[in-house]
């Protein structure tokens, strides 16, 4: 076994803790605005820099497994990861289809005025 990268006693929870509050940010952001169609590009910038952070603490704890880190370090690595990806997954195409929603909304108002 390897030297670890950080201490999975110390650490560890950082990158769950970390996921936790970018998905509450998310959530938040996401129900409040995409109903009502604003800032598109943010949150939807945010949502795919988020699925890119959990798909690289994802290869991160695939290649420390197999550089045989520790349990501590893969798994806290992994789990937010796996985590992140299916939670975020799922939840981002929801996003865009209250904003197509809400576009839609815009259009109709539009035509009747």
């Amino acid at each position: 076994m390897t030297e670890p990268w950080f201490d999975p006693n110390r650490y560890g929870w950082i990158f769950g803790a970390g996921l936790g509050m970018v998905g509450g940010l998310l959530g938040s952001l996401g129900g409040t605005l995409a109903p009502r169609g604003k800032a598109k590009p943010l949150v939807m910038g945010l949502f795919g820099l988020s699925l890119v952070a959990c798909a690289l603490m994802l290869a991160a704890s695939i290649v420390a497994f197999r550089a045989d880190q520790p349990y501590g370090v893969w798994f806290g690595l992994g789990l937010p990861g796996v985590v992140g990806l299916l939670v975020l997954g799922s939840v981002m195409p929801v996003v865009q289809q209250r904003y197509r929603e809400a576009e839609q909304r815009r259009l109709s108002a539009a035509d009747l005025g």
